[in-house]
């Protein structure tokens, strides 16, 4: 089941790994919205994503309780736990077995159960999909920031 996912994996770590060398200094504290996460913050979270692949595949619950995102202050530091993670999630998914990659997971906070899903699953939403759906807000941010957004999967209308 893994070796079918690692090439996206692979793929989507890249395109991320573009936009976050492109976070610029000094405007971490930047949000478009108040509603929105602050530029800091959501690229922290991006970088951290990666390794939630150990968190899925080296326990079967996750508690929100107690959890901390990640909190570095600057583009170098945030990019430098990116690629650390990637590597350690990388290396996971394409060892993982069938048999712990199809066993279940849970989502919960202080005893209560968000949700309940196969593993392979969580890996699927939770990081890789959830992954894209971040690079695509990261590529706004990017946008309103007027600096040039690279492409993902071909040239972006800043690279044609």
């Amino acid at each position: 089941m893994a070796e079918i996912l690692v090439p996206e994996f692979d793929q989507e770590m890249a395109g991320v790994r573009k936009h976050l060398e492109r976070l610029p200094e000094g405007k971490m504290d930047w949000q478009p919205h108040t509603k929105s996460m602050a530029l800091g913050k959501l690229s922290n979270h991006i970088a951290d994503i990666p390794a939630w692949v150990l968190m899925t595949f080296d326990r079967d619950v996750f508690d929100l309780g107690g959890f901390k995102n990640p909190s570095h202050d600057n583009g170098p530091a945030i990019l430098a736990m990116f690629d650390a993670n990637v590597i350690a999630g990388r290396k996971v998914l394409s060892e993982v077995s069938d048999e712990v990659a199809s066993g279940s997971w849970s989502m919960t906070n202080e005893g209560q159960t968000y949700f309940t899903m196969p593993k392979m699953a969580v890996v699927r939403t939770w990081v890789l999909n959830h992954f894209v759906h971040h690079r695509a807000q990261l590529g706004v941010y990017l946008r309103l920031l007027d600096i040039p957004v690279p492409g993902v999967y071909g040239p972006s209308a800043d690279e044609m």
